[in-house]
């Protein structure tokens, strides 16, 4: 009993089932089409948390390079500082020195630390203990907050 209407033989299978809406058998998984705001809605969240994330890092890195920028820059001042200072003696690469500010507003750059003057201190204020860098830029080792008492 064949019906002129009904599909036969190979009208009846599917050419790409898995490419298909519904399931193409009796015992198929069941195919419900995805919320589509539940989805972009949590990818949206996905998305908030790790550009969150990526912002964050970014921000520390910038914070990191900002201070690197100071000490870059207290380095330059205290450079400058110490080649318009009176100095006695050429300064050696690795060496350590002692800056001071004499009464008069000059500086002048020492061998001598600040401990070892004893009572008599011959400069109004200690700036910045220091070692000459191979680039001929000094590193601040130390700095005092306040003068030589």
């Amino acid at each position: 009993m064949n019906h002129a209407n009904e599909p036969t033989g190979d009208e009846k299978i599917a050419q790409n089932p898995g490419l298909m809406e519904y399931a193409h058998t009796v015992g198929g998984a069941i195919i419900r089409p995805e919320d589509m705001g539940k989805v972009k809605s949590r990818s949206l969240v996905a998305m908030r948390q790790q550009t969150d994330i990526q912002l964050t890092q970014l921000y520390k890195q910038m914070q990191l390079l900002a201070e690197q920028a100071k000490l870059i820059g207290r380095r330059v001042e205290i450079s400058e500082r110490i080649y318009s200072a009176q100095m006695s003696f050429e300064p050696i690469i690795g060496e350590t020195y002692y800056l001071y500010e004499k009464a008069d507003g000059d500086d002048t750059l020492s061998l001598i630390g600040p401990q070892e003057w004893g009572r008599k201190k011959p400069f109004q204020s200690f700036i910045a203990k220091v070692n000459m860098l191979a680039d001929h830029t000094w590193e601040v080792e130390f700095e005092p907050r306040s003068s030589i008492e």
